[in-house]
């Protein structure tokens, strides 16, 4: 197995300010969590800047002159209360894009078998004109637009365990039966989206947990509702909004996930992927917001998927 690592160092450029949760020291605590021995044989690469081209393929013009608009030539600005951004946030958001579309490049040129992207700022809020919660352009969505218009791929997957809904994933493929979303999220709880009756065409699957779930109903949620939604819809390419803000120590939610969670639904999930699209798995970093336990599930995640033997060869198409 090859399995990517994707940063760049102006991803710890996107300051913003004092005390906000989405902060650079996030990275910080996840890069050093995976420069340990074990970790070695990942295959480390630098973000490439994403293009205009690949952000407009999924966002309106408005959005993306909005947000350069907002970018100030000093301090903090923000784009409502919770999303900020300074002088490098525009670049660091379209390397972040770059990081997602160069990782389904090498997946489905057989360079490698799965990559996970350590970026920022995250973006499953993000919706097609509306920039908000800490995100700027929705990274996850942006790559499976990526994989089904450079790749012919008809069914992209992705699976979203973040504490928050991604709203702005949901809104951006609604109505796209190629793209199926599914979610495990807290109800209530910002952004207030993501109710099992928002069914989409038919491809979106949200499994909310109350505050207070755990393990037990994580593993139910997927077992009933998501796993077989996958198996059903055999999927080309699977992609990860990979939150990590609903572990039990996290400050902005109740849930109460471990990082053994996180390391057992990415095992389900790189077996599924082994059924139906070689293994093929890109992975993207959202929320997580206390430090310890970021690192320490990200640790989980990653190290799954660098250590996973495949157990199935078939192609896509069988």
């Amino acid at each position: 197995m090859t399995t990517l690592l994707y940063s760049h160092p102006i991803f710890l450029d996107h300051d913003t300010g004092f005390g906000h949760p989405e902060c650079p020291e996030r990275l910080r605590s996840i890069e050093s969590e995976l420069d340990a021995p074990e970790f070695k044989d990942l295959t480390r690469r630098q973000a490439p800047k994403g293009n205009i081209d690949q952000v407009l393929a999924v966002h309106s013009r408005e959005l993306f002159d909005r947000i350069f608009r907002a970018i100030p030539r000093r301090g903090i600005g923000y784009i409502d209360g919770d999303t900020v951004v300074s002088k490098d946030s525009g670049e660091a958001a379209l390397y972040a894009v770059g990081a997602v579309c160069d990782a389904v490049d090498r997946l489905m040129t057989g360079q490698a078998d799965n990559a996970f992207c350590a970026v920022r700022p995250p973006g499953h809020h993000a919706e097609t004109n509306r920039a908000m919660g800490f995100c700027l352009f929705n990274n996850v969505a942006i790559a499976a637009n990526h994989a089904r218009r450079w790749y012919g791929i008809g069914r992209v997957a992705i699976v979203d365990f973040d504490v928050h809904h991604g709203n702005g994933t949901q809104q951006i493929f609604y109505h796209e039966p190629a793209v199926l979303y599914a979610s495990t999220h807290q109800m209530p709880l910002y952004p207030g989206t993501g109710r099992r009756s928002e069914t989409g065409a038919g491809n979106i699957f949200n499994a909310p947990l109350q505050p207070g779930d755990g393990s037990l109903e994580f593993q139910k949620s997927m077992n009933e509702i998501i796993f077989p939604a996958l198996h059903e819809f055999r999927p080309e390419i699977m992609l990860i909004s990979a939150g990590f803000d609903a572990h039990r120590a996290d400050p902005l939610a109740s849930l109460n996930f471990t990082d053994n969670d996180y390391a057992w639904v990415t095992r389900k999930l790189l077996d599924i992927a082994d059924q139906y699209c070689a293994g093929r798995i890109v992975s993207t970093l959202e929320g997580g917001y206390n430090l310890k336990a970021l690192a320490s599930s990200t640790k989980a995640h990653v190290s799954e998927m660098l250590c996973h033997k495949r157990t199935d060869n078939r192609s896509p198409n069988q």
